[in-house]
């Protein structure tokens, strides 16, 4: 009945205005979406090939490098075969090794036994009379080959990567080996070139070995870390070099170039996000909108008899605008009819707006409610989950974790790296448990686990994986840390909350009284 009603006031001119703005609208959506395919398009291609020869020349000079450290220690390990026993020629070449070229962080010399005779900088902390049975060392000793290790810590608590050269006397005997050291958490050869010799447009590199594990990454948290097949593996793997387009683990489209260095088995990665590249092309797209949305200023001049069909929409999203914390404005702003493009357009923009809105809302919930150095819930948190729990009449299992000898951590190691701990052990609880369950720091270094379960079976199950999975958990030089678990029931144990909290406890300090690292 309204459209019969409204039917009268569209005359000819009015079609014929409408049908304009309609056609100008589709070559302008058109334009745009050319314009903008054909420019992200050939930044694409640019940065796919910029890529390619950024990390094919990292890899070539690297491999050149490399080169000439093997020579470098193949010659120095011909020349200690023939007088191994020569202490000042042992000391003098780990001197020069270390001096001459610059690539290594150290130098060392080991005999056949893993004991190390010899090494430079001669201030590193080492027994001449121990034998070390470190990765590097163990391998080195057993290949009897030129080696080169995969990450790992060394006796030093350095992370290295070693490249060894077995040592031979006139008769062939293996006598031990010559190897240097390349610290990945400090500067070193490759991590330079990859800093500053090629850098191009906000793109980040890395090398990988041939396990697959990151070798050098500008963020040094990175090193030592496994690349997985969802960040490119079966593309690079099979070629020596290459580019192409990656979404990878961590959900980032970015636009990759590698090369392999052919010395040592390494693959330089260089990556690109994007979202950096399409700056540029957003950069274009917005003048070309600007020059015609000026047009457009001209359209809508003419149309301006229709101000009371675009008034309308427009005033009631207005009064929309003024009420984005109320819960039903999402559903008022949908029942609004969009008639054009731009009421559209508004419509959309509110909507995200209001979603915004509501998404800090919920960020802020989450921060009110979460403990900031674990990222568990905090004892509010916990409260609110109780709460709803109590509400909905679910049974639960309340855990309570703590930590066995935690003050004496602190007092040893300092609170920093008590808080490692703390954050580590909140990092196993995450995994062990279901994303239903609850994970909650209630204080110190207690934690409270909330499961949506009343079978104590299950429940004690539970609580045992994690504590084993924390007693084979390393804690960086702390080492192994154990905790000790309670576990109390709702409503089983009691009816009130407050009561099974206790209870809980009480099974806990139970578990310290009997020698803690168990559950009770």
């Amino acid at each position: 009945m309204r459209q019969v009603l409204l039917a009268p006031r569209l005359n000819l001119r009015s079609l014929i205005l409408l049908l304009t703005i309609l056609s100008v609208t589709c070559l302008f959506v058109f334009a745009l979406f050319f314009v903008n395919y054909t420019v992200k398009e050939r930044l694409i291609d640019n940065s796919l090939a910029l890529n390619a020869e950024y990390s094919s020349r990292i890899a070539a000079h690297t491999n050149y490098q490399f080169e000439e450290i093997l020579k470098n220690l193949s010659f120095s390990a011909k020349l200690l075969g023939k007088d191994f026993t020569n202490t000042s020629l042992r000391n003098t070449e780990a001197a020069r090794l270390k001096s001459q070229s610059g690539n290594f962080n150290s130098v060392f010399l080991a005999d056949r036994e893993g004991r190390i005779i010899s090494f430079f900088p001669t201030t590193l902390n080492i027994d001449a009379k121990q034998i070390y049975t470190t990765h590097g060392i163990t391998e080195s000793i057993k290949r009897k080959q030129t080696y080169i290790s995969s990450p790992y810590w060394s006796s030093t608590k350095k992370l290295i990567v070693i490249i060894s050269e077995p040592i031979f006397d006139a008769q062939g005997q293996y006598l031990g080996f010559v190897a240097g050291t390349i610290y990945l958490q400090s500067k070193n050869l490759v991590s330079e070139m990859l800093a500053s010799k090629y850098g191009y447009k906000k793109n980040y590199t890395y090398v990988m070995d041939d396990q697959n594990q990151i070798i050098f990454h500008a963020d040094t948290r990175q090193i030592g870390q496994e690349v997985q097949a969802g960040d490119g593996l079966t593309t690079m793997l099979p070629q020596q070099d290459g580019s192409f387009r990656l979404m990878n683990s961590k959900g980032i489209d970015s636009l990759v170039g590698f090369s392999h260095i052919p010395s040592v088995n390494w693959v330089v990665v260089s990556q690109q996000p994007i979202e950096e590249l399409f700056a540029q092309a957003n950069s274009i797209i917005i003048k070309v909108s600007i020059g015609i949305s000026l047009f457009y200023l001209f359209i809508f001049f003419v149309v301006w008899r229709l101000s009371g069909l675009i008034a309308l929409p427009l005033n009631h999203l207005a009064k929309m605008a003024s009420m984005l914390s109320r819960q039903d404005v999402q559903d008022k702003i949908n029942e609004i009819k969009p008639s054009y493009f731009e009421v559209n357009q508004f419509k959309n923009s509110l909507m995200l707006s209001c979603q915004n809105f509501n998404e800090k809302i919920d960020e802020l919930n989450q921060s009110v409610n979460t403990d900031p150095l674990t990222g568990l819930y905090n004892r509010r948190g916990m409260n609110l989950f109780i709460e709803e729990f109590v509400r909905m009449r679910t049974d639960f299992a309340v855990l309570a974790a703590d930590i066995d000898f935690f003050k004496k951590v602190n007092d040893t190691y300092g609170h920093d790296k008590g808080d490692i701990v703390l954050q580590r052990l909140a990092n196993v609880m995450q995994y062990h448990f279901r994303d239903n369950d609850v994970c909650c720091r209630s204080g110190g270094e207690e934690f409270i686990i909330l499961m949506a379960a009343s079978d104590p079976i299950k429940v004690f199950q539970a609580a045992e994986r994690l504590r084993k999975a924390v007693e084979i958990t390393e804690m960086g030089e702390i080492g192994i840390v154990t905790i000790s678990i309670g576990i109390a029931y709702w409503p089983h144990s009691s009816e009130d909350v407050e009561e099974v909290l206790r209870m809980a406890d009480q099974k806990l300090y139970q578990a310290k009284r009997e020698g803690r690292n168990c559950t009770r």
